[in-house]
């Protein structure tokens, strides 16, 4: 999507200081976080602190679980409120194409109700749809689940 073709309707604003080693607080003070390195990336992996990566998964997770409410209110599928459940796994790691890094996203949903192709067809319209999805698109390897 161009961005000039957008209707803005939200502008969400977030501060970073000290990058993963730091804080990051929303311009609304609805979210103020510390930010630390994992371990496993050579960090001090404080407790009480997040990273980037949890903050994308968990933005994400949400997104993408509203998109496929719409998508099943749109395909007329029976599903309830807590009918379904979405797992983000965001992975970072080394680009091996390039000197930087990059990510790789592992979306699992489960969902109660439906049979397997159903599901199938809901998650796949919840990722044509889902404003994540399709700003990771061709950038970012997104692979979905169904359970």
């Amino acid at each position: 999507m161009n961005a000039s073709n957008l209707d803005v309707q939200y502008t969400a604003s977030a501060t970073s200081t000290g990058g993963r080693q730091g804080e990051v607080k929303t311009s609304d003070g609805t979210l103020s976080l510390r930010t630390t390195e994992p371990k496993e990336l050579g960090g001090k992996g404080e407790e009480g602190a997040t990273n980037p990566e949890q903050l994308f998964a968990a933005g994400y997770a949400s997104c993408f679980s509203s998109a496929a409410k719409l998508a099943a209110e749109t395909m007329n599928l029976p599903l309830q409120e807590n009918d379904m459940q979405v797992t983000c796994h965001v992975s970072y790691g080394k680009d091996r194409s390039d000197t930087g890094f990059g990510l790789k996203v592992k979306m699992e949903v489960a969902v109660n109700g439906l049979e397997q192709d159903a599901k199938q067809r809901l998650i796949e319209k919840a990722n044509e749809i889902c404003p994540y999805s399709k700003a990771i698109k061709g950038n970012v390897e997104v692979e979905l689940v169904t359970k």
